[in-house]
């Protein structure tokens, strides 16, 4: 079965087929480094380190640009809140960023390529722009003029006249729709000298610029979260195309992460930033619960989806684990199971792929109870090869033996009382033991009742 991904432009799954045989080229839309990481910004660096993943699986050279967006209204707002120079502020959560996808096990990207680092590129393409009859001049802004672009509307499905850019100063503009490629110089902001006056790029035009910088005027893919499809991608798309690059041949997005019923942002106040969960979480479970989920599909934070999370990564680990003790340490098979490529190769359908990982799971430990050690050593081996396309591993050696994260003592010893009397009044179930057990506890079946303890230390006594 050939690779099928969903096509944004066209609202269906499409063959993928590249533009060079054997090598795969995106452009994923990274972060706009405002403030510290939190798992909805990560999520989409996340399914796309699976997509890589799979594609290289499949036996391809994967060449992934995860741009940053380091010139922005927001971060100017942020870094002078701060006293800080932008670049400063930029450089503090650019750096943060690359921790959070480091400790959650991102394959390393080809480039990451910074939007201020790219003037001359974003000046020539918006040149171009103009001779081409797409873009004008206003008042020291440069803007494109959507009207000239007859496929304007198709990746997102809006209309001219019922669309909003969301920019809050529409002076100077010929129409409403008219988005901005370059803003004129503000007192106290940072500006570049170009051809129609000073000032810094627009937002959209930076990734069309940087992308065709090291793609030329055509590649496979771009990908992003579905926020940005209108007005971000719409834009990129129309003005790329208007400068006369062939540019993105499919457009894919991921879901948000969100907190009852809301995007994850900032300015909502809702996010769990990474640093913090990893201080409850090992790397690996929280990898687990953001890539276990369609990359379409809306995952609602939930602590209880979390903890879920946790004891089915710790399965998966136990077994594996099991298998090394009693067969030895299995190697992962040349090639994933039929039925695990087949759930892979449709949209990257990672739940029906995790059922399969938790399958073979199932009848691994069910061959070493029967004392079959051949076939577990053998499922062993399969599953070690389905969760390294994931990323999720137990045995390699980037998860292999890494400690679980235990509460924080004045945590612990506040809800210590209160667990124990919920143990002794509705009993220790495995379930209840298996999120304590994730919190790095343990019950201890006592004869005054349950006990909690961290290692040998009976936290009650």
């Amino acid at each position: 079965m050939s690779l099928q991904l969903y096509d944004t432009a066209f609202r269906a799954k499409r063959e993928f087929v590249p533009i060079r045989p054997g090598a795969a080229s995106i452009y994923l839309c990274g972060a706009t480094v405002q403030g510290i990481p939190h798992i909805g910004h990560v999520r989409s660096a996340l399914n796309y380190d699976v997509l890589q993943r799979w594609l290289t699986y499949r036996g391809m050279n994967v060449y992934l640009i995860r741009n940053v967006t380091n010139i922005d209204d927001k971060i100017l707002a942020k870094a002078t809140e701060a006293g800080q120079a932008w670049w400063q502020w930029a450089t503090i959560h650019e750096q943060a960023f690359i921790a959070a996808y480091d400790a959650l096990g991102c394959l390393p990207t080809a480039r990451e390529p910074r939007a201020a680092d790219h003037i001359p590129q974003i000046v020539e393409l918006i040149q171009r722009l103009i001779r081409r009859g797409h873009a004008y001049v206003s008042e020291g802004n440069v803007y494109f003029a959507v009207r000239t672009f007859p496929g304007y509307g198709a990746l997102s499905g809006q209309r001219l006249g019922e669309m909003k850019q969301g920019e809050p100063d529409n002076r100077g503009k010929r129409e409403v729709e008219d988005f901005t490629l370059w803003k004129a110089a503000k007192p106290g902001e940072p500006s570049w000298d170009t051809p129609w006056g000073p000032g810094r790029p627009g937002w959209h035009i930076e990734c069309s610029a940087m992308a065709v910088t090291y793609f030329g005027s055509e590649f496979d893919i771009h990908g992003g979260g579905i926020d940005l499809i209108f007005p971000h991608h719409e834009n990129e798309r129309a003005q790329s195309l208007a400068a006369g690059d062939d540019f993105a041949q499919y457009w894919t997005h991921n879901a948000w992460v969100t907190m009852s019923g809301d995007k994850m942002s900032k300015s909502l106040g809702n996010t769990v930033a990474i640093h913090e969960m990893l201080k409850r979480f090992r790397a690996p479970e929280l990898r687990y619960y953001l890539v276990s989920k369609h990359y379409r599909a809306t995952i609602e934070y939930s602590e209880a989806a979390l903890w879920d999370s946790v004891a089915a990564y710790e399965r998966i680990e136990n077994f594996l684990l099991r298998v090394s003790e009693v067969c030895g340490m299995p190697e992962a098979s040349p090639e994933v199971p039929g039925d695990f490529a087949a759930a892979m190769d449709d949209d990257l359908g990672t739940p029906a792929a995790m059922a399969i990982v938790h399958g073979a799971v199932r009848e691994g430990n069910a061959a070493l109870d029967s004392g079959n050690t051949s076939t577990g050593l053998a499922i062993g081996a399969d599953v070690r090869a389905m969760t390294a396309v994931l990323g999720l591993d137990p045995l390699s050696m980037e998860w292999f033996g890494m400690p679980k994260p235990t509460a924080d003592n004045a945590t612990v010893s506040a809800l210590v009382p209160l667990v124990e009397e919920l143990l002794a009044k509705y009993g220790a179930s495995p379930h209840a033991r298996d999120l304590l057990s994730g919190a790095g506890l343990v019950v201890e079946d006592r004869p005054g009742g349950p006990k909690l303890s961290v290692g040998s230390v009976h936290l009650s006594d």
